[in-house]
């Protein structure tokens, strides 16, 4: 009986450390989820004042078409995607809704996709089912990591684009969402979208004096779309983080209530097994009274006398 109070202790005691863990983790993915979506609102006013350069590029007679001419790019190249996932377990579906999301919009696409990776377990699973891979990036830990990673699949992917080795650019990733904890989102980065291109020339500048394009409409466009694609990728990067700390909280408070309930069962399992020893404990002592008793009566009556 020792030995099972024992042991069962010694599961209470595990549990109970796991416990902690699990809290802990759940601690540190909520505080996560709210710096990152902080980051995502803090882009608005930098690609509102992005937008108006491009739309001011526009009005003076660049346009999407003339960039993408410009860059030598041709319709021969590969269909390049950027898909972002996980590093870490513990996050639920996240990787495979991703990456089955991804398969089945450039399976839609007229042309072999290329693909780059954010997270090793997106990377396995896109491994697995066989798309071509140019290259895999870990996962940012912080959000003072996320414009390194952006610069390097800017840089990567330009390389490409220039050679003509791809001629799209897509961008797939999980986003917060309100009715579920997040869902995958896609975009078409390049080439730009026609009617976007539009939309922003026909904007009215927001003062009465309209600028002027100086040194030539192709750096300044090119160093926009540049600022354009970091806006885009570090945005995508910081939803895809906020959605997975928001699965793995969602993951964690599932394992709290599952181990509350063990905890709970392991209590009650332990209290009645030391109610039954202490029961075995008192049925000696009167069986031992008892047997006492029996074996010297006399005695037993010369004491009650």
């Amino acid at each position: 009986m020792s030995n099972s109070l024992a042991s069962m202790r010694g599961k209470i005691d595990s549990a109970e450390e796991l416990h902690s863990v699990v809290r802990t983790m759940k601690a540190l993915a909520a505080s996560s989820i709210g710096q990152y979506e902080k980051s995502v609102l803090a882009l608005a006013d930098y690609y509102r004042a992005v937008a108006l350069g491009l739309g001011a590029c526009f009005r003076q007679g660049a346009s999407a078409a003339w960039m993408m001419e410009h860059d030598g790019r041709t319709n021969a190249g590969a269909i390049g995607a950027v898909v972002f996932g996980s590093d870490q377990g513990l996050v639920g579906q996240f990787n495979e809704v991703v990456t089955d999301y991804a398969l089945q919009t450039l399976a839609a696409l007229p042309g072999k996709p290329a693909v780059w990776a954010v997270g090793e377990r997106v990377h396995a699973r896109l491994a697995d089912a066989g798309v071509a891979l140019m290259g895999l990036f870990a996962v940012p830990g912080s959000i003072k990591a996320i414009a390194p990673l952006v610069g390097q699949i800017i840089v990567q992917s330009d390389a490409r684009l220039r050679g003509g080795g791809l001629r799209e650019l897509h961008l797939f990733y999980n986003s917060p969402s309100a009715g579920a904890v997040y869902a995958p989102l896609s975009r078409r980065l390049l080439p730009l979208d026609e009617d976007w291109c539009r939309r922003l020339a026909d904007n009215p500048w927001p003062t009465a004096n309209p600028p002027e394009v100086l040194g030539g409409r192709s750096p300044t466009l090119r160093a926009l779309i540049r600022e354009y694609l970091f806006i885009s990728l570090f945005g995508a990067c910081a939803e895809s983080l906020a959605s997975e700390n928001a699965s793995r909280l969602a993951a964690m408070e599932r394992a709290d209530r599952n181990i509350d309930e063990l905890l709970d069962s392991l209590h009650r399992r332990f209290q009645r097994l030391r109610q039954s020893g202490i029961d075995e404990e008192l049925f000696d002592v009167i069986s031992g009274f008892e047997a006492l008793s029996t074996a010297h009566p006399v005695d037993a009556d010369r004491n009650a006398g």
